[in-house]
């Protein structure tokens, strides 16, 4: 029975490739030997017979010994084949680099010893790998038919570890499988490899630690805090500023160099700059302490540029950051890293400068690139208020002084400025191209053609976009404080965030236009609605010059009686507005915020704007936001009195605007809107709270 036994286990098992070919050596030469032993008989017969018989005994031999030692053979192939399994199953499990195995729901499954060591779990742990490295989420790992491998870096312990993962198929392993019926050839597992890249973390770290940062440092009202200190404390006062910057930044291994009286060149490592990050930049605080008596503090302005391909483009950087922080209206710092940008400080009004210089300048530079083109065109921002408006009229009076042919881009005018705009449509003293849709300017503008944006600086908020590149003479007036997106290709940009307005500006821009420039009544009225509109009635940012341009306006002709009647509410709107100030909620303790109705009203962002100012009349109230559902889309009016900067909690919603006024246009539900102000606010309360 024995015996039958091998001999049924050795018909069973079957050699095949090298060692099958191997085995059948002795009968390949059997049959050369008997081809060789005819050859001998051909020669003589007896010496073949004496072959044979050797070929004969050889064959018997031969067969013996085979059918012998093949058994013991393939036993041994069987032994070798069972060592090699073990050994490659000792070798993965001793495997130096930690190794698991989970389901692709990220199940544990197995794991060898070195990740069982590290883990501190069992080898056979069978809890989620989100137990073990919580950031390893099931949105983390390879899914079927989208992504084979996923990589990630995650903290564990002392060390930095990045975690491949793989996907592995089992195929036909599966499908073969004696145990499993019907089983799916997709059925996958994951595999996991734990690297440790702490070193090379920290190489990486330290090289970005120590790349160089470019910073420029601008005193913002250097020669205005001048003028309030007596003439023999100004050096003192100079060389207090400059050892208050110079001590500052060196305690940050920044080394300082002054450009000139008012302008400072700075580098620092990239680890000094975010620990400037974390102190939130208290030098623009401590700027503010230095006081030998002058009347005004002085404050600064920090632009910072880095990680760009060469030290030149760091500098441009800088530059560019710079010009946004000086053009938001100064008291922060811009850093520029790439495409990112971030902005901190600008809590404080910036202070209004009493000099005209820049307006005569910049009054002098449009003349000039008006009277090189055959026409002008004007646009503001969408929907149209009174103020784009009536410095969209400021600057067609401009043109029409110099003999050119202007228009007005103006599509969808809402009931706000209809009054305003009925008093130019069929009046003989005006031409009936005076005020154009969108598609009528496109037609009217190319290289010979000046485009003047008034009250904005964002391309995506003009009336038309295309016309920005449509020609290559763009001219931007705007009081609005830069963001991320401005008009890049302007040949002229003159943005005053101080300034009350876009029409205040364009009234100072008249100023210094030409001599023979005489506004009519109708159009001063335009800018003088502007002007009133923006301040609130002369309540809200209303400077030195402002009144000073709302004068220049009455000389002209305007009469704040017709443009009282001009700006007079129909009766729904009024109940709107007052019912946004019923419904109104107060959000931790300082923050009102309200919905404005829109159904049945022409203008609701309009009458959203004007609910804002009147819930800041509350008592308590440091901020307020209307939120306006109009067009598939919820704008957002926001205004504080002094306290609270709206316009930084604005742009965290993609808007804009002042420090005391700003506004967002957000796509979503008027429900989702709100809940993201309150994140906004929460953030803003918790830094109010922790200072």
């Amino acid at each position: 029975m024995m015996k039958n036994g091998k001999k049924d286990m050795s018909d069973k098992l079957k050699l095949k490739g090298h060692m099958k070919a191997f085995m059948r050596w002795p009968l390949i030469l059997s049959v050369l030997l008997i081809v060789l032993n005819l050859l001998v008989y051909y020669i003589s017969i007896k010496a073949g017979i004496v072959v044979s018989v050797g070929i004969l005994i050889y064959v018997g031999i031969a067969v013996v010994v085979l059918r012998c030692h093949r058994p013991f053979i393939v036993n041994g192939l069987i032994a070798f084949a069972n060592q090699y399994d073990t050994l490659e199953k000792r070798i993965l499990e001793e495997l130096a680099l930690p190794y698991a195995i989970m389901d692709m729901n990220g199940r544990m499954i197995w794991s060898n010893k070195v990740f069982a060591e590290l883990t501190g779990k069992d080898q056979f742990y069978k809890k989620n790998v989100s137990t073990v490295f919580p950031d390893v989420t099931a949105d983390k790992l390879p899914v079927a038919d989208k992504k084979e491998t996923a990589e990630i870096s995650t903290r564990f312990g002392e060390k930095t570890y990045r975690i491949s993962m793989q996907r592995v198929s089992l195929g036909e392993v599966v499908a073969k499988s004696e145990l499993l019926e019907n089983s799916n050839r997709n059925v996958s597992l994951i595999a996991m490899y734990l690297y440790d890249d702490t070193e090379l973390k920290s190489y990486i770290k330290k090289n970005e630690d120590n790349k160089l940062v470019v910073a420029l440092a601008y005193l913002d009202n250097y020669e205005e805090a001048l003028e309030s200190v007596e003439d023999v404390r100004r050096s003192l006062l100079i060389a207090l500023i400059d050892r208050k910057i110079t001590k500052y930044f060196s305690n940050f291994d920044g080394l300082v160099k002054k450009l000139e009286k008012d302008k400072y060149f700075l580098i620092m490592r990239q680890s000094s700059l975010e620990a400037l990050k974390e102190q939130r930049f208290h030098i623009l605080d401590e700027v503010k302490t230095v006081n030998i008596g002058n009347e005004m503090a002085i404050t600064l302005s920090i632009g910072v540029g880095l990680n760009a391909s060469t030290y030149i483009q760091n500098y441009e950087y800088a530059r560019i950051a710079i010009e946004m922080a000086l053009g938001r209206g100064g008291d922060q710092v811009v850093i520029k890293n790439g495409n990112n940008i971030t902005y901190y400080g600008g809590k404080t009004q910036q202070m209004e400068k009493n000099t005209r210089v820049k307006a005569r300048v910049k009054a002098q530079a449009l003349k000039e690139f008006m009277s090189t083109k055959d026409r002008v065109v004007v646009m503001g921002h969408k929907i149209t208020d009174v103020d784009a408006l009536g410095a969209a009229i400021g600057i067609f009076r401009a043109g029409k002084t110099l003999g050119k042919s202007v228009s007005i881009v103006v599509n969808d005018p809402t009931k706000s400025i209809r009054p305003l705009i009925a008093g130019y449509v069929n009046n003989p003293d005006y031409e009936p191209s005076m005020f154009v849709d969108s598609e009528q300017a496109k037609d009217m503008v190319d290289n010979n053609t000046v485009v003047v944006v008034v009250d904005t600086n964002r391309p995506s908020y003009t009336e038309c976009e295309e016309l920005l590149h449509m020609t290559k003479t763009i001219v931007v007036l705007d009081h609005h404080r830069r963001g991320s997106e401005v008009i890049e290709n302007a040949v002229l940009s003159y943005v005053e965030p101080y300034a009350s307005s876009a029409c205040e500006m364009v009234a100072e821009i008249l100023q210094y236009f030409s001599d023979d420039l005489r506004i009519r009544n109708m159009e001063a009225d335009c800018l003088y609605a502007g002007i009133m509109i923006d301040t609130n009635n002369f309540t809200t940012r209303a400077g030195v010059r402002t009144f000073e341009a709302a004068a220049f306006l009455r000389r002209s002709g305007a009469d704040v009686t017709r443009v009282r009647k001009l700006l007079r509410d129909d009766l729904k709107s009024y109940q709107a507005r007052a019912e946004a100030v019923r419904t109104a909620q107060i959000y931790r303790e300082y923050y009102a915020i309200a919905r404005c109705p829109s159904e049945n009203l022409d203008s609701p962002t309009v009458i959203g704007a004007q609910a804002a100012n009147e819930l800041l009349n509350i008592a308590g109230v440091k901020a307020s936001f209307v939120l306006t559902q109009y067009n598939n889309e919820v704008y957002i009016s926001a205004r504080a009195i002094d306290e609270i900067n709206v316009q930084v909690m604005m742009e965290k919603m993609g808007g804009g605007g002042h420090m005391n006024i700003a506004g967002a246009q957000v796509k979503a539900s008027p429900d989702e809107v709100e809940r993201m102000l309150k994140d906004i606010i929460d953030q803003e309360y918790q830094e109010e709270n922790t200072k």
